[in-house]
C-alpha cells in the first residue's frame, strides 16, 4: 500500500511543479531616481511601468505569470545603482530596467555582465528604456543589455537633418549636462552641424553639473550675450525645466532643439517663455501623433496615471518582453534574450521597429515635434498649459539606422 501511495505521489509531482511554476511572479527591478534632483522624472517612469504591468496582468500576465514592478531608488548615482541592482536580484528579480543617466547605465551593464558570468543559471537581463550614450551599444555592448530608446547619435543625426533645412539658423549655442550623455550630444552636434551646415557658427559650448544647478540665469546670460538664434540641449528633468525658467525670466527669445523638453516641468517652463512652436523635441512618439490606437492609449493612461506618456518606448519594451517570452515559451532570461534578438514589432505610434541582433539597439520611427498652441486635431495639452506637441517631421525606421562597432560575446 505504501508503495502504491508513493508511486501515485511521484506521478503527481510534475503537475505540482508545473502549477507552482505557473504561479511564479516575474519581478522587474525598476532602478531610477525616486529622491533628489531626478525624482520627478523617476516617479513618472515608475507610474508608467506600474501601469504597463497592470495592463499585462489584466490580460493574463506573461505565460500566466504576474508581473511585479519593484521600485528601487538609485538617487541617479552609479554606485547606489549597483547596490539596488543586487537588492533586486536578492529579492528574486531576473530582470531590471533603468533609463535616467548613461553613467548609471554603463555601471549596470558592466554589473549584469559580470554577475551573469559568475552565476550561470541565474542570469539577469537589463532593459534600458532611456539611457542613450552610443557607447552602450558599441564598445561596451553586452548580450545582457537591450536598449529601446534611440542612441544620442541616432537622435542628433535626425535632428541635424531637420536643422539643415532651416535657413534662419545661423548661430547655435550648445549647453549640456557634464557626463557621458551630455558630452556625446555636444560632440555629435558639433560634428554633424559642421558637416551639414558649415555656414552655421557655434557661438557657445557649455557643460554644467548634472542635476546640481538651481539657478541657470548665469548660463542664460551667456547665451543672450553670444547672439545665438538657436540652442541645442540634451538636458532632462529639472535641468531642462530650470534652464527654460531662467530663459523666460530673462526674456531670451531663441529656438530650442531638444531631446527631453517633454519631461516633468518642461512644458510649463516652455509656456512661461511664450515661445509658441519654437521649442522642438526629437522622440519616438508624441501624444498628438494622429495614430488612433496610440492616442487611445494616451487617453487611458492619463486618466489613470494623471500624467502624459513620456515614454512610448517603455510601452514597446514591455510589450516586446511579453512577445519574446511567448515566442520562447519561457520566462528564462537567456531564452527571452535570444527571442528578442532580431525581433520585429509594431510600435505604439505606428510602424515597424526592429531589435538589431548585432548590438541590441532598437530601431523605430522617430519624430520631431514642436510645442505650442493647439489646433482641433491636437486634443492633448501638457501640464494643463493649454499647449501641446505638434508633429513637424517623421523619420522612418530605415533612415534612423547607424552602424555599430559592437563585438558581442554570446553565452
Amino acid at each position: 500500500m505504501r508503495k502504491l501511495i508513493l508511486a501515485a505521489a511521484v506521478a503527481l509531482l510534475p503537475g505540482l511543479g508545473s502549477s507552482a511554476f505557473a504561479q511564479e511572479t516575474i519581478k522587474l527591478g525598476y532602478i531610477d531616481p525616486l529622491s533628489g534632483g531626478g525624482a520627478s522624472v523617476g516617479e513618472g517612469g515608475l507610474k508608467t511601468f506600474q501601469y504597463l504591468a497592470d495592463e499585462i496582468n489584466a490580460k493574463g500576465g506573461i505565460l500566466g505569470h504576474k508581473v511585479e514592478i519593484i521600485p528601487l531608488d538609485n538617487k541617479t548615482n552609479p554606485q547606489e545603482s549597483l547596490i539596488q541592482a543586487q537588492k533586486a536580484i536578492d529579492s528574486g528579480a531576473r530582470y531590471i530596467t533603468q533609463g535616467n543617466g548613461s553613467a548609471v547605465a554603463a555601471a549596470l551593464e558592466d554589473f549584469v555582465t559580470k554577475q551573469n558570468s559568475r552565476n550561470p543559471g541565474k542570469e539577469v537581463l537589463y532593459f534600458n528604456y532611456a539611457a542613450v550614450d552610443p557607447s552602450l551599444t558599441n564598445d561596451k555592448c553586452s548580450f545582457w543589455h537591450f536598449r529601446w530608446d534611440a542612441g544620442s547619435d541616432i537622435k542628433m543625426e535626425a535632428l541635424t537633418n531637420y536643422m539643415k533645412g532651416v535657413p534662419a539658423i545661423k548661430k547655435v549655442y550648445l549647453i549640456n549636462q557634464d557626463y557621458s550623455f551630455g558630452q556625446s550630444v555636444r560632440s555629435d552636434a558639433r560634428k554633424m552641424l559642421n558637416a551639414k551646415r558649415p555656414d552655421v557658427e557655434i557661438v557657445g559650448d557649455e557643460l554644467h553639473p548634472l542635476l546640481k544647478v538651481t539657478d541657470f540665469s548665469p548660463y542664460i546670460a551667456k547665451i543672450k550675450a553670444s547672439g545665438a538664434d538657436s540652442v541645442v540641449t540634451g538636458n532632462w528633468g529639472q535641468d531642462f525645466a530650470l534652464l527654460l525658467k531662467a530663459a523666460a525670466d530673462a526674456g531670451l527669445k531663441v529656438n530650442w532643439y531638444t531631446y527631453y523638453a517633454g519631461g516633468a516641468g518642461g512644458p510649463t517652463a516652455i509656456k512661461q517663455t511664450g515661445l509658441d512652436h519654437q521649442v522642438f523635441q526629437i522622440s519616438e512618439g508624441i501624444p498628438n501623433s494622429g495614430n488612433q490606437s496610440a492616442m487611445d492609449f494616451e487617453k487611458a493612461f492619463r486618466a489613470k496615471a494623471n500624467m502624459s506618456l513620456w515614454y512610448p518606448r517603455a510601452v514597446n519594451q514591455m510589450r516586446m518582453f511579453k512577445a519574446a517570452a511567448e515566442k520562447a515559451n519561457s520566462i528564462d532570461p537567456v531564452k527571452v534574450a535570444a527571442a528578442l534578438e532580431g525581433m520585429e514589432f509594431d510600435v505604439l505610434d505606428g510602424g515597424k521597429g526592429t531589435m538589431r541582433k548585432d548590438d541590441h539597439q532598437f530601431f523605430q520611427p522617430i519624430y520631431i515635434s514642436s510645442f505650442g498652441s493647439r489646433n482641433d486635431k491636437e486634443p492633448f495639452d501638457e501640464e494643463n498649459t493649454g499647449w501641446g506637441w505638434r508633429p513637424v517631421s517623421k523619420i522612418d525606421t530605415a533612415q534612423t539606422t547607424v552602424p555599430t562597432t559592437c563585438k558581442m560575446k554570446r553565452p
